[in-house]
C-alpha cells in the first residue's frame, strides 16, 4: 500500500461501416461536443496523442451507452466493433475517488462516467470481472473535463454546466442527475468548456474555471454564484432538477453579475489549486501566468509569469500551464515552461525538474512530487530535483493522477493514473503498477 478544445463540431463521415445495416447506422455518426479526444489547447499545440486520437477516432462517438456494461455475448457483431473502436481511441480527462474511499469514478471524452470498485479489485478473490466498471452512465453531451466528490456528491464539468450526482444512487445504478448549475457567461450563446473544478471546504464552495478565462465561485448550499467579498451578494443563473434552489439575493443587472467573477487571465484557464493554510486559490492557464487570489476580498494578490524566467522557459513548447499544486509557502507548475518548484512569498523558482516532456499533472506526496503528462511514466521527483524513479503505465500519455487517502479505506489507499486510453492504471506502491482497471 502507498506510504482542458474548439467548442465548433461537424459530424464526420461514416464512409468505413458502409457495410453494416442502416437501423445500426442510425444510432451514430456524431462527432462528441466540446472536442474529440483532447481540449482545443492540446490539439492546438500539435500534442501528438492528440493528432492521432483525432485522425483515427473521428466517427467513433456512441450516443447512449450507458448503464451497466454488457456481456459480449449478448451484443450483436456490430456494436461488438463499436465498442471496441470507442475504447480504442478513448481518453480518460478526470478521476474522483468517493467518500467511503471504496469507489473510483472515472470520466471520458464521450461524455460517460464509469464507477470502478477498488476494493473488489484490490481483493485477494479479485477476478478480470473485477477490473471493468461497476455502472457506466451518460453525464455530459460532450467530455468530462473535471470531477470532484464531497461528503456526498459527486460533481462533474464538461462544456458549460457542472452536474451533481448523489454517490448513494450512483452505486445503486440510478444515475440520475440531482441538479446541474451554468455559470453567468458572458451571452446565453457562448458554452466554453469547464476545465477544472476545486472545492473550498471551510467556505462549503466549489470554484470553476475554463474557457471563459474566469474564476466562478458558487455556493454549494444554495447553488448561487457568488463572491466572498463585501455583503456576498448572489447573482448568475442556472436550472437545477428535481426542485428550487433558494437564491438570498438575486442580481438582475448581467453585468453586474459578471462583476462577481474573477478575472485576470488573458486567455483559458486549465487548472486550479487551493492554499489551505491561506484563503487563497491559484489558477493556471493558457496565457503562461499563475494567479493568486484572495477569496475574502475576490482580488488577485500575486501574479507569477512562468514563462518570462529565462530558466523555465521553452518557447518551442510555448507558454501554457497545464498543471500546479500547493503546499504551504511553496508551488509547483508546469507545462509549456519546464515543471519548477517555486517559494510563493518571494516569487522565485528554486528547482528546475529536469523533464523535457510537457507535464499536465502534478501534486505533492509527502516528501516527493508526482508528474505525469506526455509519455507513459509517473515521474517522482525529490525537492531536490533529482528524479527518483520513472514507473511506466499502460497509456501512451497521462492526463490525470489521483491519490486515494480517503481514511475510511486504508485498504484502498493507492495512486491511479489515467490519460490516452481506455485504461485506469493502479499503483498500490510507488514502484510499479499493480493492475489496470478498464472501461
Amino acid at each position: 500500500m502507498l506510504a482542458k478544445s474548439s467548442t465548433k463540431h461537424q459530424a464526420a463521415p461514416l464512409s468505413f461501416l458502409a457495410s453494416f445495416s442502416e437501423p445500426f447506422l442510425g444510432l451514430y455518426g456524431q462527432v462528441p461536443p466540446g472536442g474529440l479526444f483532447h481540449r482545443r489547447t492540446e490539439r492546438s499545440r500539435g500534442c501528438e496523442a492528440g493528432l492521432a486520437a483525432g485522425k483515427a477516432g473521428r466517427s467513433l462517438w456512441i450516443r447512449g451507452l450507458g448503464s451497466p456494461r454488457q456481456p459480449s455475448s449478448s451484443l450483436s457483431p456490430q456494436m461488438e466493433v463499436f465498442q471496441a473502436l470507442q475504447r480504442l481511441h478513448m481518453t480518460i480527462f478526470s478521476q474522483s475517488v468517493s467518500p467511503c474511499g471504496k469507489f473510483l469514478a472515472a470520466g471520458n471524452n464521450y461524455g460517460q462516467i464509469a464507477i470502478f470498485s477498488l476494493s473488489a479489485a484490490l481483493s485477494s478473490e479479485a477476478k478480470e470481472e473485477s477490473k471493468k466498471p461497476i455502472v457506466t452512465f451518460q453525464a455530459h453531451d460532450g467530455p468530462v473535463y473535471s470531477m470532484v466528490s464531497t461528503d456526498r456528491h459527486l460533481l462533474s464539468a464538461g462544456d458549460g454546466e457542472v452536474k451533481a450526482w448523489l454517490w448513494a444512487e450512483i452505486l445503486k445504478k440510478g444515475c440520475k442527475e440531482l441538479w446541474r448549475r451554468q455559470p453567468p457567461y458572458r451571452t446565453s450563446l457562448e458554452v466554453p468548456e469547464i476545465n477544472a473544478l476545486l472545492l473550498v471546504p471551510k467556505e462549503n464552495s466549489l470554484i470553476l474555471a475554463g474557457g471563459d478565462c474566469q474564476l466562478h465561485t458558487m455556493d454549494l448550499e444554495t447553488g448561487a454564484f457568488t463572491v466572498s467579498c463585501g455583503a456576498g451578494v448572489a447573482g448568475g443563473g442556472g436550472s437545477r432538477r428535481g426542485g428550487g434552489w433558494p437564491l438570498p439575493g438575486s442580481c438582475p443587472d448581467t453585468a453586474l453579475s459578471l462583476q462577481r467573477a474573477l478575472r485576470g487571465h488573458t486567455d483559458y484557464i486549465h487548472c486550479l489549486a487551493l492554499r489551505e493554510r491561506s484563503p487563497e486559490v491559484l489558477s493556471g492557464g493558457e496565457d503562461g501566468a499563475v494567479r493568486l487570489w484572495d477569496l475574502r476580498t475576490a482580488r488577485e494578490v500575486q501574479t507569477i509569469e512562468v514563462y518570462k524566467h529565462e530558466e523555465c522557459s521553452r518557447p518551442h513548447n510555448g507558454r501554457w500551464i497545464g498543471c500546479l499544486a500547493t503546499d504551504s509557502d511553496w508551488m509547483v507548475c508546469g507545462g509549456g515552461p519546464a515543471l519548477t518548484l517555486w517559494h510563493l512569498r518571494s516569487s522565485t523558482p528554486t528547482t528546475i525538474f529536469p523533464m523535457r516532456a510537457p507535464q499536465k499533472h502534478v501534486t505533492f506526496y509527502q516528501d516527493l512530487i508526482l508528474s505525469a503528462g506526455q509519455g507513459r511514466c509517473v515521474n517522482q521527483w525529490q525537492l531536490s530535483g533529482e528524479l527518483k524513479a520513472q514507473v511506466p503505465g499502460s497509456s501512451p500519455g497521462l492526463l490525470s493522477l489521483s491519490l486515494n487517502q480517503q481514511p475510511a479505506a486504508p485498504e484502498c489507499k493507492v495512486l491511479t493514473a489515467a490519460g490516452n486510453s481506455c485504461r485506469v492504471d493502479v499503483f498500490t506502491n510507488l514502484g510499479y503498477r499493480a493492475f489496470s482497471l478498464s472501461f
